[in-house]
């Protein structure tokens, strides 16, 4: 028979070889560093497996809105800027685990969805959509964010 002390000890023992993992530092990207800077975000931040995508919008390379009032060529290009930053981290979209998109219009953005179709090939990732009444800017119909899980 074991003393409370006893166990106490053994416990402590278990314990103390842990083994104690550091963590990862953020790798973070900017696709278009001026305009984030300027903004204040970064574009994509990578922490082990784990990525996370800001919300693309259809912008040129100054941050000016492109593809304005056509929320097909809105979403399109999101979707270009979303697979620059995957390609940069070595994934596809089969690696999206979470895709959220904001709309300023969900009737339109219902009747385009089927382009999703062409991006994600292997199924939908998890994600929400809503319907706000406004983004960044007044010209901006849509923007998707993203969560990825690349795989070893």
């Amino acid at each position: 028979m074991q003393s409370c002390e006893q166990n106490q000890q053994k416990e402590i023992k278990e314990i103390e070889k842990e083994v104690v993992i550091e963590s990862e530092k953020p790798e973070y990207f900017l696709l278009r560093p001026d305009v984030e800077k300027a903004y204040g975000y970064s574009h994509a931040v990578k922490i082990g497996n784990s990525i996370k995508i800001s919300g693309a919008v259809s912008m040129d390379a100054e941050g000016n809105p492109t593809a304005i009032g056509d929320i097909e060529q809105q979403m399109k290009n999101c979707y270009a800027d979303l697979e620059k930053i995957l390609t940069h981290f070595g994934c596809t979209f089969n690696d999206v685990v979470k895709e959220d998109i904001f709309t300023t219009d969900m009737a339109q953005m219902l009747e385009k969805s089927s382009y999703r179709a062409e991006i994600y090939k292997n199924g939908f990732p998890t994600g929400s959509w809503l319907e706000v009444k406004g983004l960044a800017l007044p010209e901006f119909m849509v923007e998707i964010e993203l969560e990825v899980h690349k795989s070893e």
